[in-house]
């Protein structure tokens, strides 16, 4: 048995599993995919790789401040740019108003995620499909892929609210409180479309920007010129986020690659490129919850049972890598205050990049 097992080895289960084994506690961090990082996504793919989650960090508070700080000093992040442009339909392409620093990985965002692995004991590939309470007073949790099975003195859930909502349900208002499963329904996400395109270096004059929002475009979210994040790029390649709306027309579409060349299209048309419309090669990705439309408001969700379970993740408080760290810090706090009350600081955190 473990102490605490987290299911979700993205930036907010990541967080939450290092606070917790500093303190002592032993921690199981159990996820679906075969990478880490969940939104902080990285591709590799012709040569190169590529950010078709988020794109940079941006941070504002002290503590995120001082984690990117950490990772400069360990060359894992970089500077990329200070300005974002904005188009809007119909008017010039606007210069960015206030100027400030975009973080990115050159080894790709996913390499933030990893520098939060170490020490940690993780299982990839493996997705949660029961979790049950034990007459012993611990919480079995059963996988997929080998229908084995685990057992944990508490569980922390960070995965996005729909997920957990379909995970936890099931174990309805005699083991979980109505007021909890009421919450973490009400949570919203808007989808988004992400494609991934690359050009021969032949290709006209790359434009002035870096990173670049469409404001009220019914389409297109967001573009960037990825390459220029990567040392010695071998060819130009431009990551491209749907608008919610649509993505949320293509979403159960079983081929995205229409989608992704009408996203190009409209790309092309609306920056007066037309050559981002014949791109070498592409790959698309959808993302289901992409950003949080109603988030929960406060760092964490709780359930009142007696066997601790807590939810977090970029949905409790915000919708960006600095709220799913505040929230899965947030959600080690509430373990720990319902487990042994070990001796429980951000210093913890901060002990693994020493």
């Amino acid at each position: 048995m473990t102490d605490i097992a987290v299911i979700g080895a993205g930036m907010a289960g990541l967080v939450c599993a290092q606070q917790l084994s500093q303190a002592g506690y032993s921690v199981l961090v159990v996820d679906k995919s075969r990478g880490l990082g969940g939104r902080l996504a990285t591709r590799r793919l012709h040569g190169t790789w590529a950010d078709h989650g988020a794109c940079y960090l941006k941070p504002k508070g002290k503590l995120f401040r001082r984690f990117v700080e950490i990772l400069r000093s360990r060359h894992i992040l970089e500077v990329w740019t200070e300005e974002v442009y904005e188009l809007t339909a119909g008017a010039p392409l606007s210069e960015p108003k206030n100027r400030s620093p975009r973080y990115v990985a050159p080894g790709g965002m996913s390499a933030i995620a990893k520098s939060l692995a170490p020490g940690l004991e993780i299982l990839l590939n493996q997705r949660v499909i029961a979790i049950t309470p034990t007459p012993e007073k611990s919480w079995r949790i059963t996988l997929e892929s080998s229908n084995e099975e685990l057992t944990a003195k508490a569980i922390v859930v960070a995965i996005p609210a729909p997920q957990a909502v379909m995970l936890l349900e099931s174990l309805g208002e005699g083991v979980l409180d109505t007021a909890f499963l009421d919450n973490l329904r009400s949570v919203e996400f808007y989808p988004s479309i992400s494609a991934i395109a690359g050009y021969p270096l032949t290709s006209e004059s790359l434009p002035q920007w870096k990173a670049l929002t469409f404001v009220d475009d019914a389409d297109l979210a967001w573009i960037g010129l990825d390459s220029s994040k990567r040392p010695n790029p071998q060819q130009p390649h431009f990551v491209v986020q749907s608008s919610a709306d649509f993505a949320q027309r293509h979403l159960e579409s079983q081929d995205l690659e229409p989608a992704g060349k009408l996203m190009l299209q409209r790309a092309a048309e609306s920056l007066s490129l037309p050559w981002l419309n014949t791109p070498e090669w592409m790959q698309v990705h959808r993302w289901r919850y992409a950003f949080p439309s109603r988030p929960w408001h406060e760092a964490f969700l709780s359930t009142e049972t007696p066997l601790p379970l807590v939810c977090c993740g970029d949905w409790c408080g915000g919708n960006l890598a600095e709220g799913a760290m505040l929230s899965g810090l947030a959600a080690a706090d509430e373990i720990n205050h319902q487990l042994r009350h070990q001796p429980l600081d951000n210093v913890n955190f901060f002990n693994v990049f020493v």
